[in-house]
């Protein structure tokens, strides 16, 4: 073509009238001739007989012709104009196809009144040589009207036809050979789905061939197998629906190994492995076919049957060279220079209710009809009719086969089925006859897929067959109850329809000639691939009805309408606060972005822990290596370095622990040397500092502290001496982690040696789940960079106000926009505009969102639908028109907090902002901005209920912690049980008064001094695990002879004595629903006010007669008592004390059990005998064993399922990933098992319940610690030999 900055010469005003056409005209001075821009002459334009949508108006420009522009008016002084219409293009008059501005717009705006002229520039440009205007609206008041111009160039075009057995070849001078760029255009159209485009073979087996495959484009490269046998064949695939007859572009650019490859407008990048490379090619290329066949293996190629225009290599016209007859080419077969047009016609059936009727073969005895037609429907209506005076036969898809029913008033008679996968867009033949009581179907000539059966009905043909349209209303006569199969009528394309072996003139129906239609576009194939290009993401697979798509997200990972938003928390800290306890996770750190998830340990302390392992955690060995020969080791992660880099850059602070040991082993020799021995990060530089030292300096963590043993050197190692020492530390430089590389050199003279460890990489926190700003007065905001979300965006965030409306964020464009605002006290709208008008979805809350908590806002964006969830109220969503505008344009910067227009600002704070899964930093630019406060206090108000069992919440700048002082639990959330396990006479005391030294000369009165000592309530709650009876759980002694037991009588059953005044006999309160002695986890709780007493193992409630008061109490005893100045029952159990599992203790505020474990030199606390911290009181029993196991294991608590998935699923989706880990923790699981088979035998029945317990918690330990060994694991154990 031209020079394209002057392609918008005028084409229509010089035309002669001959090349003006339309579908009617209202009189001959309103014919299309007259359809000029700014033009008088005639009635001053077009207008048809009627107006209606099925008229049009078309020019015919005498040749192809490149269009870039198009301009309308009304008819002159008149009230017709067309107010919208579609603009389509054709080669030949037949066979159009509709102009698309973007992705699936197919309509243009047209006038609002007769003379102003409205001009759109395409936005890209159309070749063609006729045009036609098809009204879709116009002015109510008038009727269509239209004056026109097209503005383009000439265009250049040099065609070739193939017939489907011919090849042209062409060969080229060595010299010419580009060896850095090779560049192939081409354009081609065809009606067939397969054949050769083009083909260049190599010396050796090498090829490459572009192929259409099902009206798909493939690339294949195949290098030969010997000699790169790792990459024999790539193959991509590009483009669809490439068999419609209409022109498709083709690019292939290589150089170097890069190649593109480009398909009208959607282009592929790759490379081409190995050492693949154009040299190893003939100098020849040939186009259409193989010239040679059977040269490229058994494949058997069909030959190209279409044209080829503007065919380019590297600059040369080969179709210009073969037209000159020029010695480099030449021909097999026939081939010519224009492209000639098959005349077929095909129809679009636009909508379920499309039809076309057309006249049958009345009363004839037979029936043979015969069409095409491609669809991506499973279902729809294809053809209907009358087969007897009343019957009728139904030919429809269902589930993606072609089915026949037959029927008659009152019953079905026959059903046959043929074909499979009809569904899949390409043309299928459709034979239907029925002869002499025998029907048959045959789908795509193909025998194999054909059906038969006999009829016993007398066929006299119905006068007229319907094609599409909806059942049952067309032409069903009698009861229409009985058609009981409504379903819609087929949407999709139909061609060579022929009846009675008599093929259908369509043009004809469409100019009423006969037959009579509705809703229906003749003489186009409005098909459009709605999966290409792919918009699920994230691997989502796409499938598509005719007017939509559907992505099938299973086992990506994400989920929603195009699979963007991730299943997965971000971090371990999100786990953490809802909930969840130490575990394996799947954790998804960039969101929504382009990383998978992957599997991570987290341990959630106080701190929250994300362990990520590698495949080599063993101390390993290392000799006779010297700088010629170095050992060199690599670390492969359970995640790739993206996704490693992203949960690093999150966290506050990250370490990996490098331990070295050596002997006559030096790591840097001299201060400035070259290192001896040195490492590899991320970065992929070599790192020459050691554990605990800076990133700087090339030394040791000795050589900071200046601790080294020998002081002139900067390691320990560097001393030299022949006995093994080591320079251990962290590395906790963000930038360098994780360590992938070791490498080793000075292990080879005699008697050296060197021995690393290489721990896991542990990262702690998350900086953007904390990241907030308090947005202080209603003006005030913070502005960040444009959002970029063009088809998919969403946004989450968690906010805290007392104000009842404000505005989230807001992000405008020229038109677009998208916001997010709380608009009432309970109502969060998030709104936006891509181009329909604007549009929202709003989610009410039954509570008000403004009580000052934290409250979670999450929405999301994408080209099916909007959606916007708040906390855990049911999601929200709108779909988005099927043929609309699609990308989000912005252009103004984003504010948070508050508008452009300084309206509606938000008061409160905002937390944890993300889009697209990228975190803003709120606090960065809250501290430069006026008004706006970094961090944001008070977080217990919303985080305070995962303190458990009488945990405190206390605030922190970023998060809160749990206090556990005054909780009988321990862990993050006062959640872990402590327990422990008591032996034959193990005694536990706790004493409240320590002043024993009551001054037995002193007048004063005990009670006065005993004062703070006497309790009008208690609480008390523990756990007991037992088969040993009777036995004494408890016991509180007072100074004056008051006591309060809890005892295990010899059947069972659980004793409460009470004895508040010490002249009378004790208050005893039994519970004998069951024996309690049966080595199950009991949970027990006595609350005493007054004399009101009640017991929770079963809802009961006893009264004291000895009294309200407790007084002066001494102190609380676990096990057995040392005195005995108590009642005979009491002294029956304390006989043997209690041997079994305690857990939990709680007495009011005190815990005993856990002052004994965890702080015995600084509690009041004596302890006699065998006493050791268990966690037999995790498990109630086998019941529970299952839910348990995977709770502690991969966190599957309470909440959404997909807050964690259990590790069966972790395992499935991510195997490649952890297999190292799960090896690890196979192994230590089958350590254990061994020790708990020598227990069993040991303890009998009562380790079955505990073994459980502690394997729990030792694997998730011994994953962390993953390389004990076997005797580490019995020590490590140790505590499992008191059960």
């Amino acid at each position: 073509g031209l020079d394209l900055d002057n392609c918008d010469g005028q084409l229509v005003s010089a035309l002669p009238q001959s090349s003006f056409s339309s579908s009617s005209e209202l009189s001959s001075s309103h014919s299309p001739g007259f359809a000029r821009l700014n033009r008088r002459e005639g009635a001053g334009g077009w207008s048809p007989i009627v107006s209606n949508e099925y008229q049009w108006l078309q020019i015919d420009l005498g040749e192809r012709t490149e269009i870039t522009a198009v301009a309308t008016q009304g008819g002159y002084g008149s009230s017709d104009w067309v107010t919208s219409y579609l603009l389509m293009f054709s080669d030949s008059g037949r066979n159009w196809k509709q102009y698309r501005q973007e992705e699936s717009i197919w309509a243009f705006a047209g006038n609002t009144n007769a003379d102003s002229v409205i001009y759109y520039k395409l936005q890209h440009s159309i070749k063609a040589r006729f045009l036609r205007f098809v009204p879709l609206d116009w002015n109510p008041n008038g009727r269509i009207g239209m004056r026109i111009e097209v503005y383009g160039c000439t265009y250049r075009s040099e065609v070739v036809a193939f017939d489907g057995k011919s090849c042209l070849i062409y060969t080229f001078n060595q010299k010419l050979l580009s060896t850095l760029k090779d560049v192939i255009s081409l354009k081609f159209k065809t009606m067939q789905s397969d054949g050769i485009l083009l083909h260049r073979e190599g010396q050796n087996g090498d090829h490459i061939t572009l192929e259409l495959i099902k009206g798909k484009l493939g690339i294949y490269l195949n290098s030969d197998t010997k000699t790169h046998p790792s990459n024999a064949q790539i193959n991509i695939t590009l483009g669809s629906l490439l068999d419609d007859q209409h022109w498709h572009s083709v690019l292939i650019e290589h150089f170097n190994n890069q190649v593109n490859f480009t398909v009208d407008k959607h282009t592929h990048h790759f490379h081409a492995k190995g050492e693949f490379s154009y040299l190893d090619l003939d100098y020849e290329l040939s186009f259409g076919g193989i010239p040679v066949p059977g040269k490229s293996g058994t494949l058997s190629h069909r030959n190209f049957h279409g044209c080829f225009e503007n065919i380019y290599y590297n600059g040369v016209n080969i179709i210009d060279l073969a037209r000159r007859h020029k010695s480099q080419i030449y021909f097999v077969g026939n081939m010519s220079f224009s492209c000639l047009e098959p005349q077929v016609v095909p129809v679009t059936f636009l909508s379920s209710s499309s039809y076309l009727a057309l006249p049958g073969t009345s009363g004839q005895e037979e029936v043979f009809i015969n069409f095409q037609f491609r669809t991506w429907n499973k279902e729809g209506l294809l053809l209907s009719g009358k087969l007897h005076a009343s019957g009728g036969f139904l030919l429809y898809l269902s589930d993606g086969k072609v089915k026949i029913s037959l029927h008659k008033p009152g019953k079905a008679l026959s059903d046959i089925t043929a074909g499979a996968g009809l569904n899949n867009g390409q043309w299928h033949s459709v034979s239907f006859s029925v002869k002499r009581s025998r029907m048959s179907v045959v789908v795509d000539n193909d025998v194999t897929s054909s059906a038969y059966a006999s009829i016993p009905l007398q066929i006299y043909s119905g006068d007229a067959f319907y094609f599409g349209g909806e059942i049952c209303c067309l032409f069903i006569s009698g009861n229409i109850s009985e058609c009981n199969t409504s379903f819609g009528g087929f949407q999709g394309c139909m061609r060579l329809i022929s009846i009675g072996n008599k093929a259908v003139d369509m043009i004809s129906v469409q100019k009423n000639v006969f037959g009579n239609f509705s809703d229906l576009q003749i003489d186009l194939c409005g098909i459009i691939d709605r999966c290409l290009p792919n918009y699920c993401e994230h691997g989502g697979e796409c499938s598509q009805s005719w007017n939509s798509f559907y992505c099938n997200c299973a086992n990506t990972g994400y989920k929603g309408a195009t699979c963007h938003y991730p299943i997965y928390e971000q971090s371990c800290e999100a786990y953490k606060h809802r909930g969840n306890t130490s575990g394996f996770y799947n954790i998804d750190s960039d969101g929504s972005g382009p990383l998978g998830p992957f599997l991570v340990y987290c341990n959630m302390t106080d701190t929250t822990w994300t362990i990520m392992q590698h495949n080599n955690t063993n101390l390993t060995r290392v000799k006779s290596a010297n700088r010629e020969n170095p050992h060199t080791v690599f670390f492969k992660y359970s995640a790739s370095l993206d996704q490693l880099q992203a949960t690093i850059n999150h966290a506050e602070h990250c370490e990996q622990e490098l331990a070295y040991h050596c002997k006559k082993s030096r790591l840097l020799d001299k201060p400035e040397g070259v290192p001896l021995s040195w490492w590899i990060g991320r970065t992929n530089e070599t790192q020459t500092y050691w554990g605990g030292a800076l990133p700087a300096v090339q030394k040791c963590s000795c050589g900071l502290e200046g601790s080294c043993i020998d002081s002139q050197h900067y390691c320990n190692c560097d001393a030299d001496r022949d006995e093994w020492m080591n320079d251990t530390g962290f590395l906790s430089y963000k930038e360098h982690l994780p360590v992938t590389e070791i490498v080793i050199t000075d292990t080879d003279r005699p008697n050296s040696e060197a021995a690393y460890k290489l721990g896991p990489l542990l990262c702690r926190g998350d900086r953007t789940f904390w990241n907030s700003a308090s947005f202080n007065t209603e003006t005030s905001y913070l502005h960040f960079p444009t959002f970029h979300g063009e088809l998919s965006a969403d946004v989450s965030f968690f906010f805290k106000t007392t104000a009842s409306l404000g505005v989230f964020l807001e992000n405008l464009g020229i038109q677009d926009f998208i916001r997010i605002e709380l608009y009432s006290p309970s109502e969060v709208i998030f709104s936006f505009d891509v181009g329909n008008g604007p549009s929202e979805v709003i989610v009410q809350s039954l509570t008000s969102l403004n009580d000052n908590q934290w409250h979670y806002v999450k929405a999301e964006r994408n080209i099916k639908e909007a959606s916007l969830q708040v906390d855990q109220l049911p999601q929200r969503s709108r779909g988005a028109p099927p043929d609309g505008h699609t990308r989000l344009q912005l252009n103004s910067q984003l504010f948070v907090g508050g508008t452009a227009s300084r309206q509606k600002g938000f008061l409160g704070c905002i937390r944890s902002l993300q889009l697209n899964g990228m975190a803003l930093d709120l606090e960065e630019r809250a501290k430069i901005t006026p008004g706006v406060e970094p961090g944001c206090p008070g977080h217990c108000s919303s985080y305070g209920n995962l303190c458990h069992n009488g945990g405190k919440c206390r605030e922190k700048y970023s998060g809160f912690s749990c206090d556990c002082t005054f909780s009988a639990y321990a862990g993050p959330f006062c959640k872990k049980e402590i327990s422990a396990y008591f032996g034959t006479g193990t005694s536990v005391t706790y004493n409240f008064q320590e002043y024993y030294t009551l001054a037995k000369n002193s007048s004063s009165h005990a009670s006065s001094f005993y004062a703070d000592m006497t309790l009008n309530r208690e609480e008390i709650t523990f756990a007991f695990r037992t088969t040993q009876t009777p036995s004494l759980l408890l016991y509180v002694s007072s100074f004056y002879k008051e006591y309060l037991s809890v005892i295990l009588t010899r059947n069972g059953s659980l004793h409460i004595r009470y004895k508040l005044d010490s002249h009378q006999d004790p208050d005893v309160f039994s519970i004998n629903i069951k024996s309690m002695a049966d080595g199950q986890l009991q949970h027990v709780k006595i609350n005493r006010e007054e004399e009101r007493l009640f017991v929770e193992v079963i809802q009961m409630k006893f009264f004291l007669s000895s009294g309200t008061e407790f007084n002066a109490i001494k102190s609380l005893t676990l096990g057995k008592i040392l005195g005995n100045d108590v009642d005979e029952e009491t002294m029956k159990a304390n006989s043997q004390g209690f041997i079994g599992c305690l857990s939990s203790v709680q007495f009011n505020h005190i815990a005993p059990l856990k002052a004994a474990l965890h702080h015995s030199s600084s509690a009041p606390i004596i302890v006699k005998g065998r006493f050791t911290e268990s966690n037999c009181g995790t498990l109630t029993g086998a019941d529970s064993t299952s839910s348990e196991t995977t709770h502690s294991f991969a966190g599957n608590h309470s909440g959404p399922i997909d807050e964690g998935e259990p590790l069966a699923n972790a395992i499935r989706s991510d195997s490649a990933i952890i297999g190292g880990v799960i090896a690890v923790v196979i192994f230590i699981l089958l350590c254990i098992t061994a020790i708990a088979i020598r227990i069993y035998k040991k303890k009998g029945i009562y380790s079955k319940n505990e073994a459980k317990g502690s394997e729990n918690e030792d694997s998730a330990e011994s994953a962390l610690k993953s390389e004990l060994s076997m005797q580490n694991t019995a020590s490590e154990n140790q505590k499992e030999y008191f059960f």
